[in-house]
């Protein structure tokens, strides 16, 4: 019997007008009217009309994300019986998947991403921190430029995303990050291209993002998951609550470990990925990384029923 696995993206997804074409399942908007209330801010509007520059703030960027995802995920399941046997999330992604799993509520997972938002846009003053994706080079090249120049300019960097096989991206401070770039140019990497982004994720700088989390994931309230959600943190899956609350507060300073998340996948039998969210960056990675697996974006109607039609329902 073929697998299943519901993916989830993270920032990056995001893009005004990414609902424009998913307008008939009317679960989103839902869900983005009951983040507006949560929040007391009109996401919705953001998300529909703009200003970009307001959306892509990460305290935003991330409630608008999970919004979408949890409310393409719902629009299906309300339509459907899926057998949905593995879920997964790309960094704040990873929350998403534990709406949908059942394991934390939707009203306390948008307060919760909005905090972490705003606690990873504190822990590091506007343009002091960088990233950058690393095109053609092995971890250890990789690793080993980082090291280097933590030692050359003093800064931290460190690999933040281990995106698929030959995509890495890093992160740090600025000066850190321009260094360990040069040296990984010099270590033979295709291309290393600096990304636009408010925050360097998942690196050392965000410990103080990740202590202040930790307090407000004391106050959620916690179900049993009906699916397996494998974390970024140790790619595994945990139904101890202490255990889910450690992986989610070091993911913030730990590196996304998605290479080795779609190696677990495909170790699990998992024939068929859904990306459940704005966007195909996720669908990509899984094409690229096995292209024998069966993979649909479900960022338009057009996707969700390609998905239905493919699982034969």
């Amino acid at each position: 019997m073929t697998k299943t696995a519901f993916v989830f993206p993270g920032q990056g997804s995001q893009s005004v007008g990414m609902l424009d074409a998913l307008t008939e399942y009317s679960e989103i908007t839902t869900l983005f009217e009951q983040a507006n209330d949560v929040l007391g801010h009109d996401i919705l509007t953001m998300v529909n009309t703009g200003p970009a520059d307001d959306l892509n703030q990460t305290q935003w960027t991330q409630p608008a994300l999970l919004a979408a995802s949890v409310g393409i995920y719902q629009a299906i399941s309300k339509r459907s019986e899926i057998q949905v046997d593995v879920m997964a999330g790309h960094s704040l992604g990873e929350y998403s998947a534990l709406v949908c799993a059942g394991v934390m509520s939707f009203e306390q997972a948008i307060n919760l991403v909005h905090l972490r938002g705003r606690y990873m846009q504190q822990a590091v003053p506007a343009g002091t921190g960088s990233m950058a994706a690393v095109l053609g080079l092995e971890p250890v090249d990789v690793e080993t430029a980082c090291a280097e120049a933590q030692k050359s300019v003093s800064g931290v960097v460190s690999a933040a995303n281990y995106n698929s096989p030959g995509q890495i991206v890093i992160a740090g401070e600025k000066a850190a990050v321009e260094a360990a770039s040069a040296l990984c140019a010099d270590k033979g990497a295709k291309k290393v291209m600096p990304l636009a982004v408010s925050v360097p994720s998942h690196c050392a700088l965000m410990k103080p993002a990740a202590e202040q989390l930790s307090e407000d994931l004391q106050n959620i309230d916690w179900q049993e998951a009906k699916v397996d959600v494998i974390h970024n943190f140790d790619v595994s899956v945990h139904n101890d609550v202490a255990a889910i609350k450690k992986a989610l507060m070091s993911q913030l300073y730990s590196p996304v470990r998605w290479t080795e998340t779609m190696q677990k996948l495909q170790q699990m039998s998992v024939e068929t990925v859904a990306e459940c969210g704005p966007g195909k960056v996720l669908s990509g990675l899984f094409k690229r990384f096995d292209r024998s697996l069966t993979v649909f974006p479900l960022m338009n109607a057009k996707g969700i029923e390609k998905l239905l039609e493919g699982l034969g329902i």
